[in-house]
């Protein structure tokens, strides 16, 4: 079963020994403060959890949050490819991840993991490097953490250095990031950009970084933030790939994007969860013929068949547009809220707490909310605007029927969209739903037109896209029809182990 979302994740998660903090100016310790970091607490022992505190465990535990097709998990495909795959876990008992991680389990009411957990959760206690896609909502964060913060509880702590765009928060207040990480810190959660500047201005070190987690790599990468990432990783203390234990997680992985992440991992498994860039047959997917000049229309009678207590999510492409919309809206008389790249981090918080507690049941968007956010209840996503690429379609979309919830997406289609009129076709197709015949049309119209510019298909056989390495003689592979059910056992004759070098690969 699945948090909220990866902020509570984390805090529920991660629970350190509560550590006096030696203040070095003052001399003794200080038993308050909010700070987590302990400036020498490799003497203590923490693999032992710290006494229950009932108010903190109402707090980070008491919310409902699994869907009703929970169970339909069980029947997504997984494939793996790499020397030596582990194989996968049924339970979260069939792996040893410490009194403390299994507390907070049972704590969180997970009652088995995800596939994607199936199968990382292992590759990670192996100390594998790992790039995986799983489809939004299938519970990647839950996947690295759990291992990770096992071993760290295990072998005591290190760093562990997670850049994700939207999730990194730890360096939101400049002046507290600062003073923390100069007296050490377990855990650091970073976006490149921040990272690289505090690392230039002396204030944080890697040296002993044990473990790096890129979370939306394909997106950091496709971005352009290449340059810092590659700053962080090979041009700075940092230990090198094959010392220091890389992940690498997203919902796409391009071709070209592989070929790019493979300068960061050492031997590395490559697990595709899913249909790899695909979208859940939990999310009801609408597209309507609108043109431009009536939208706001048609996004008042939807917001008014859905209801206006209902939490629903309205993308636009740019943040001109969502000012504009959330205040027509608000003088539509609709209590609605918006984050884009011109608000600030402060204002950015406020409008999804806004959003989350109901207060402002409608989030107007760029892209800048579509990756990273994890609202358990969005009911509705609408594409006032869609995007100009498939891949942010799925991330967008993916922000409802997370986690085996249902949810429901409508996409405002016309002649300005035409360039993505085969893939979302392709996308309809595959996750069964209902295609208007004038998408088809159009479709087959535009079908001698596109081109694939170089990039592999990502929605067909049954994955949509695999290890690149695959097509270029790479390593060997296992792969089960479903995720983890009854497919492969612990060593036996189906890829799982079995005491060869590598695994074969089954369809």
């Amino acid at each position: 079963e699945g948090l909220k979302d990866s902020s509570s994740l984390l805090s529920a998660l991660f629970r350190p020994p509560l550590l006096p903090l030696r203040h070095p100016s003052r001399g003794g310790f200080a038993g308050g403060g909010n700070t987590r970091w302990v400036e020498d607490s490799r003497d203590d022992d923490w693999s032992k959890p710290t006494a229950p505190n009932e108010r903190l465990e109402h707090e980070l535990f008491s919310g409902s949050n699994t869907g009703i097709n929970f169970e339909k998990y069980d029947d997504i495909p997984v494939e793996a490819t790499g020397s030596n795959c582990p194989p996968h876990i049924e339970s979260f008992h069939d792996v040893d991840m410490g009194e403390i991680i299994m507390g907070n389990i049972t704590l969180s009411r997970y009652t088995r993991p995800t596939p994607v957990q199936k199968h990382a959760i292992p590759i990670i206690k192996s100390k594998r490097d790992l790039m995986a896609c799983a489809q939004t909502g299938s519970g990647k964060t839950a996947a690295f953490l759990l291992p990770v913060l096992s071993q760290i509880y295990t072998d005591g702590p290190g760093d562990a250095l997670q850049a994700a765009k939207n999730n990194g928060q730890v360096l939101g207040k400049e002046s507290e990031a600062i003073y923390d990480t100069k007296h050490c810190c377990h855990l650091l959660v970073a976006t490149p950009g921040r990272l690289v500047d505090m690392m230039e201005r002396g204030k944080i070190g890697l040296d002993y970084c044990n473990y790096l987690v890129l979370d939306e790599a394909d997106r950091m990468l496709d971005m352009g933030f290449e340059p810092q990432i590659r700053r962080i990783v090979e041009q700075d203390t940092m230990p090198p790939k094959g010392i220091r234990q890389t992940m690498m997680f997203s919902a796409t992985f391009p071709k070209e994007i592989q070929i790019l992440a493979r300068d960061f991992l050492e031997d590395y498994i490559f697990l595709a969860v899913g249909r790899v860039g695909s979208t859940s047959e939990n999310i009801t997917q609408k597209v309507v013929w609108v043109e431009e000049t009536d939208k706001r229309s048609f996004l008042l009678d939807l917001l008014n068949a859905t209801g206006k207590d209902s939490l629903t999510l309205v993308f636009v492409e740019t943040k001109k547009g969502a000012d504009a919309l959330e205040d027509f809206l608000y003088h539509e008389g609709y209590a609605c809220t918006s984050i884009h790249g011109d608000r600030s981090q402060r204002d950015r918080e406020e409008a999804l707490h806004q959003f989350r507690s109901g207060r402002c049941p409608i989030l107007v968007a760029t892209a800048v909310a579509a990756r990273g956010l994890d609202i358990s209840n969005v009911k509705h996503v609408i594409n006032f605007d869609l995007p100009s690429d498939i891949e942010e379609y799925v991330h967008r979309i993916g922000r409802t029927g997370r986690v085996g919830n249902l949810g429901l997406a409508t996409s405002f289609f016309n002649d300005k969209n035409s360039n993505i009129t085969k893939d979302l076709l392709d996308i309809l197709v595959e996750a069964k739903q209902e295609v208007p015949s004038w998408l088809e049309s159009l479709a087959y119209e535009h079908q001698h037109k596109s081109s694939t510019r170089g990039r592999s298909k990502r929605f067909s056989g049954g994955f949509g896209a695999r290890d690149y390495r695959q097509t270029s003689g790479g390593s060997g592979s296992f792969s089960s029809n479903r995720g983890g059910r009854n497919t492969g056992g612990h060593g036996g004759n189906r890829g799982f182990g079995g005491g060869k070098e590598t695994c074969n690969f089954l369809t």
